[in-house]
């Protein structure tokens, strides 16, 4: 099999988490709302998880809202970043460091995985997927939360802008997220039964440009793509994107959003007492009167 492509450097994705880190509570604020909203799935679901992994946990954003939600006992925390991994909280469980693009774990390992806005940084996500199906038990829960293409799409306008402006041609400066259209394909083709796809919007506010790509640092989200400009960015290009985002996104009171699209993936792992299609063929109901 021909390798993945290497959209992202997954050396800069650990080398930013290292750095963010130590301060990550002053900015894990999406992070958080992100968790709390996955976690809050958990007793619509009239079952119990014991054995849990939390891939890609930052500082422990998911242990820290599970608040026994899921009948969970036991929870791995794991994530790329060894600096991120010693600040998560002690839970019943390990706290590892790997690669999401390689996990270590046994086949049927887990009644329930979950991850938080860590997925978006992998270069290949649909062999991921296969291995997170593979860790799970027979009917075992996956539930994850990744970036999908709306994501910073105001930056993404002003940079592009500015640097057609002062360059006359522009390079990668905003990482290349899902489409929430290929995420449902990306799960059935990972082998998972039920898949479901939501998505939401969450539009944080910024006093100028600046503020907010400081707080996309202190996250640990700065650019990673692999081909992105490696040289310092022209002054002249920042002042330019700074002016674009104000002149088309500042609202009345002139502050700036910054719009994250948050990509709800929900599937599981197949078991015979699962729902199952009809076979081809077996309906019973002609289509035209269900037409009228």
């Amino acid at each position: 099999m021909p390798a993945p492509p290497q959209v992202f450097d997954r050396r800069a994705v650990r080398r930013h988490r290292e750095r963010a880190a130590p301060g990550l509570s002053g900015y894990d604020f999406l992070v958080g709302e992100v968790a709390e909203r996955l976690a809050d799935c958990l007793p619509d679901i009239k079952r119990t998880f014991p054995m849990a992994l939390d891939l890609g946990c930052h500082t422990g954003q998911v242990a820290s809202v599970l608040k026994g939600r899921g009948g969970i006992e036991w929870l791995a925390q794991c994530d790329l970043s060894p600096a991120m991994v010693s600040r998560a909280p002690a839970a019943a469980g390990p706290r590892l460091v790997l690669d999401e693009e390689a996990l270590p774990f046994a086949d049927g390992r887990f009644d329930l995985i979950l991850s938080v806005l860590s997925l978006h940084w992998v270069n290949d996500l649909p062999g991921t997927l296969l291995q997170i199906r593979r860790a799970l038990k027979p009917d075992g829960l996956f539930l994850c939360a990744i970036l999908g293409g709306g994501t910073l799409g105001e930056l993404r306008q002003s940079l592009l802008a500015a640097e057609v402006e002062v360059k006359g041609g522009a390079s990668p400066r905003v990482s290349p997220f899902v489409d929430p259209h290929d995420a449902g394909a990306l799960l059935q083709r990972a082998g998972f039964a039920l898949p479901v796809v939501d998505t939401d919007r969450i539009v944080l506010s910024y006093s100028d440009p600046f503020a907010m790509m400081a707080e996309l640092r202190g996250l640990g989200e700065a650019n990673a793509v692999a081909e992105r400009q490696r040289t310092f960015t022209p002054r002249a290009v920042i002042d330019a994107g700074a002016r674009h985002y104000f002149q088309n996104h500042a609202d009345e009171d002139g502050r700036i959003p910054a719009s994250f699209q948050i990509i709800t993936l929900t599937g599981w792992a197949p078991h015979e007492s699962q729902q199952q299609p009809l076979e081809r063929g077996s309906g019973q109901t002609p289509l035209s009167d269900a037409l009228g």
